[in-house]
């Protein structure tokens, strides 16, 4: 595997360096490519899903996970739609971010630059294979593309219309690789190859992100899970608060933006609370709730420690009942995950400081916690969602997969 893995990485170190070299056009003229080849392939590409879906029951895998893999006429043409996006994406590389003529008489230019090799490393949803290839080519990177085995069979049709795309437009196969093996020691292996490969990105469960964080000796950039919240404030418009709960847990449960805990503000819990609870009961959600939820909608679950710091990634809830803003933070500070929370409010000057106060990567006044998705926030498709601060914080998009190098022109200084 190790030397499997140092042919995988020469490979993509060799492509990112003449992809570095490569025009907006030509880039541009591949993504539209690999969009019209994945239109095409439409049909080889459900048959190839089909033998991951009939494989899926026999791995146990979860309804959350099934919904993740699937593959739908629906799904194949948004993300063909999406590396179309992509394409027509301003152009980032080269873009001189600030420009500036020092007291030596140095002119100092900062310039966005692709960051290399992208390893990528994820679980069950197909798409990211397209959109990380899409994004890491748009902006001069290479890419190893490691999915699960649950998803063996789609990843590699889908690997297969980026390939074509790419030859097509007379880029080198290697700047996207989508690795066939679904060998862990292989991913153990790519993960020292430092040498080669400038960033990791896993997408997928806790156990998988961990694992991916303690082998590699590459820079990670990651969330572990998604606990999002929503505080329902006493100034909040209950038909509104009502149908963002809703949206925000059962549009699509499997999802990391998905709300896991809801926060009842104590001075509309009376009224508030029987209506969500009656809301989400209808929609076949099981709710999870403290004493006060409890005692104001009597047949709701009981909710345990581990339940505020669950990511269920089901039409499951937890609910509680909260003196007010402040007692509503210091729960997020205590069991949120960076990723995503919401206040529902009317009043202005609390919702500003909802999202002053609260230091999660994306915090929302009035909105689904399903909005926290790069496609939604304008960044076209997304690659991950980061919680580690440094270089990326939030849904992360094509500008997250450059940086800046300086650029300083001179007329025969010295020091």
């Amino acid at each position: 595997m190790t030397e499997q893995a140092a042919v995988l990485g020469r490979a993509a170190r060799a492509a990112a360096r003449r992809l570095a070299r490569t025009s907006a056009d030509q880039r541009r003229r591949a993504l539209e490519a690999i969009a019209a080849e994945i239109r095409r392939s439409r049909a080889g590409l459900l048959q190839a899903n089909d033998l991951d879906l009939a494989g899926a029951g026999e791995r146990g895998l979860s309804d959350a996970m099934i919904d993740r893999l699937r593959l739908t006429p629906e799904r194949i043409a948004a993300m063909a739609d999406a590396v179309t996006e992509v394409a027509g994406m301003p152009e980032l590389l080269g873009r001189v971010e600030r420009t500036e003529v020092r007291p030596s008489g140095l002119e100092v230019s900062r310039v966005r630059i692709p960051l290399g090799v992208i390893a990528i490393i994820y679980e069950s949803r197909p798409n990211v294979t397209t959109d990380a290839a899409a994004l890491c080519l748009k902006t001069g990177n290479a890419c190893i593309l490691r999915g699960g085995s649950e998803a063996l069979h789609s990843n590699r049709a889908l690997g297969g219309a980026v390939t074509a795309g790419l030859e097509a437009a007379g880029l080198p196969a290697a700047a996207v690789q989508v690795v066939a093996s679904p060998d862990r020691e292989l991913v153990r292996a790519l993960l020292q190859r430092d040498q080669d490969i400038d960033l990791v990105i896993p997408r997928g469960g806790e156990g998988l992100i961990r694992f991916v964080a303690e082998s590699s000796r590459i820079p990670v950039l990651k969330h572990y899970k998604g606990v999002c919240h929503i505080y329902v404030h006493v100034a909040a418009d209950p038909d509104m608060a009502l149908a963002i709960c809703e949206n925000a847990k059962v549009q699509r449960p499997g999802v990391c933006n998905a709300v896991e805990t809801i926060l009842v503000d104590r001075g509309i819990a009376e009224r508030f609370v029987p209506a969500l609870v009656a809301r989400l009961s209808a929609a076949g959600v099981d709710i999870r709730g403290d004493e006060h939820t409890r005692a104001l909608a009597p047949g709701v679950t009981p909710a345990g420690e581990d339940d505020w710091h669950a990511e269920y990634l089901a039409l499951i809830v937890a609910v509680r009942v909260v003196d007010d803003m402040d007692a509503a933070i210091a729960h997020i500070e205590r069991y949120g995950s960076d990723h995503t929370e919401s206040i529902i409010t009317e009043n202005a000057a609390a919702a500003e400081r909802f999202l002053r106060e609260v230091g999660s990567s994306t915090v929302m006044w009035n909105a689904s916690t399903r909005f926290a998705d790069g496609g939604e926030l304008g960044l076209g498709a997304e690659i991950g969602i980061s919680t580690t601060r440094l270089h990326a914080y939030g849904p992360m998009g094509a500008e997250g997969l450059t940086t800046t190098k300086f650029v300083v022109r001179g007329s025969g200084q010295v020091r």
